[in-house]
């Protein structure tokens, strides 16, 4: 919705005050200009980027739609589901958990939270660590350093994609110049017509920098730095995850562990201790 709103008050911004001021919308219309502008910007994104990017691309639109899914209701399923965790294994022991690690698709335990229980990477980040936890790995420090670097090649697989679409932006003013040139081109091919043709060829090769400079200041950069947002998101939501977990490796009760984790939160989307306090309080033992 934040998407449709913003685009549409772009559109409105621009297109309205350009007819207000009495232009003419019909002469905006060229459309072999845009032909040359997004062909040319789209064989670029695909000469710049490896093919696991341009896998990603289709996914990139779905999550511009949608917006971020990490919010503080989902905050709190994580710091409930790691809090469950932890209270089964101080209940019950370790080897509780082999049954949820090595079958997350079948565990009633992830189940109960059904935002994480559909992250794939989330749920796969928790039980390899909790199988090397149940395998006698217990060294905080080695396996905060494993996190580390698992979780800064995740962020790099994001920032990919995102500084893909920040060279589209980049790139596409320049490629409305390549347009507006081959727009005069065409002009000086038809100096001989009259002031009013001539005229109309000019305003129809500029409309190739308008529209690169649209493009790429209304759109392909806001698209980049909305990505980045949900992104830095999802990092934190990781990053909840892996503060949680080392807390409880060191020994922490699984109340102290969920703090740690809930305070490496952004405080926007921070839940408070009484509303964890309050969603963890009744929730039952898993077997």
């Amino acid at each position: 919705m934040r998407l449709i709103v913003g685009i549409i008050v772009v559109f409105g911004s621009v297109f309205g005050g350009y007819a207000a001021m009495g232009g003419h919308l019909e002469v905006l219309w060229q459309p072999f200009e845009f032909v040359i502008i997004l062909g040319a910007a789209i064989g670029a994104y695909i000469i710049g980027n490896s093919a696991a990017v341009l896998k990603q691309t289709p996914a990139m639109f779905g999550t511009l739609l949608k917006g971020s899914k990490y919010n503080k209701a989902a905050y709190l399923e994580l710091l409930g589901m790691q809090f469950s965790l932890f209270k089964l294994v101080q209940a019950k022991g370790i080897l509780a958990l082999e049954q949820h690690i090595e079958n997350p698709s079948e565990s009633t335990l992830f189940a109960r939270f059904p935002t994480f229980a559909a992250n794939h990477h989330a749920v796969e980040f928790v039980c390899d660590y909790l199988r090397m936890v149940t395998l006698g790995s217990n060294n905080v420090h080695e396996m905060e350093a494993l996190m580390d670097e698992e979780l800064e090649t995740h962020h790099q697989e994001r920032e990919r994609v995102v500084m893909a679409v920040q060279a589209l932006a980049d790139g596409t003013p320049a490629l409305g110049i390549v347009a507006a040139v081959l727009g005069v081109i065409k002009t000086m091919g038809a100096i001989t017509e009259p002031p009013e043709v001539l005229g109309h060829l000019i305003g129809g090769a500029l409309v190739g920098t308008f529209f690169g400079v649209f493009v790429a200041y209304g759109f392909f950069g806001p698209f980049a730095q909305s990505l980045r947002n949900t992104y830095e998101a999802e990092s934190k939501y990781f990053l909840s995850l892996k503060v949680g977990l080392l807390a409880h490796i060191s020994g922490q009760v699984p109340v102290m562990a969920i703090e740690f984790a809930r305070k490496a939160l952004m405080s926007e989307d921070r839940p408070s201790f009484a509303e964890v306090d309050e969603a963890t309080a009744n929730l039952p033992l898993t077997n």
